[in-house]
């Protein structure tokens, strides 16, 4: 089975200073990680471990300093801003803790937006997202604005709108974070739903009950995984 995610001896340093003097900052060191199709990870660790620098990696939204990273089978390395937009686009569905919900836009449009990348036509688009909405329990909150919406019920949207693209892979950045205790056990239950359905999931958060949910528990520390990178 090939892999969704595959990282042999990634490193990556972040530069600052002047000409005179650079200052180095290790956030990874020689990560290896392997997740196969319709796993479910958590990844933890305490503050500055590197794991949101891993899933930004992960997500093509960094590069690596060294080391190799394939998605799904294609090493990314090396690949342009344009090529490394359209795998994201295809191939990797985002899920924030701050909902990046567009204020103006109803909730079928919000989900809709990815998919204008795609180039599909409008009732295509909508259509899609309609049926997303519905997935996650909102199709009666079509036509809502985010300002119209509880917290729980943004990162639904959030969540419908990094599934209308179909993607490979769903990443998801401390998810619970700005919700309370209820809507946080119903957006568990929703990726507890969609890993029952063969989704492959990769989740950040530092809350271990959060955590403990997932299949497997990635642990980091000082920019190197201290236990569970190879299933």
């Amino acid at each position: 089975m090939t892999p969704v995610v595959e990282m042999r001896g990634v490193t990556k340093v972040y530069r600052s200073g002047s000409s005179t003097r650079t200052v180095e900052v290790h956030a990874l060191s020689g990560v290896d990680l392997v997740i196969y199709p319709g796993e479910y990870v958590a990844l933890m660790g305490p503050s500055g471990s590197g794991k949101s620098t891993l899933m930004h990696i992960i997500g093509l939204l960094d590069s690596p300093t060294e080391g190799q990273y394939s998605l799904g089978g294609e090493p990314v390395r090396g690949l342009g801003e344009a090529q490394l937009a359209r795998i994201r686009n295809q191939r990797v569905g985002f899920v924030f803790q701050a909902f990046f919900l567009l204020p103006r836009l109803t909730a079928l449009h919000n989900v809709a937006l990815p998919l204008v990348y795609r180039g599909l036509p409008a009732a295509e688009r909508l259509k899609r997202a309609r049926k997303a909405l519905e997935s996650v329990g909102l199709g009666d909150r079509l036509d809502h604005l985010p300002s119209e919406l509880s917290g729980g019920q943004k990162q639904r949207v959030a969540i419908a709108r990094a599934l209308v693209q179909e993607p490979d892979l769903l990443l998801a950045d401390e998810p619970t974070g700005n919700l309370d205790s209820k809507s946080s056990d119903e957006i568990m239950e929703l990726f507890d739903a969609l890993h029952r359905q063969g989704k492959t999931i990769v989740m950040v958060t530092h809350e271990p009950d959060v955590g403990a949910r997932a299949k497997r528990i990635v642990r980091l520390r000082d920019g190197k995984v201290a236990d569970g990178g190879m299933a």
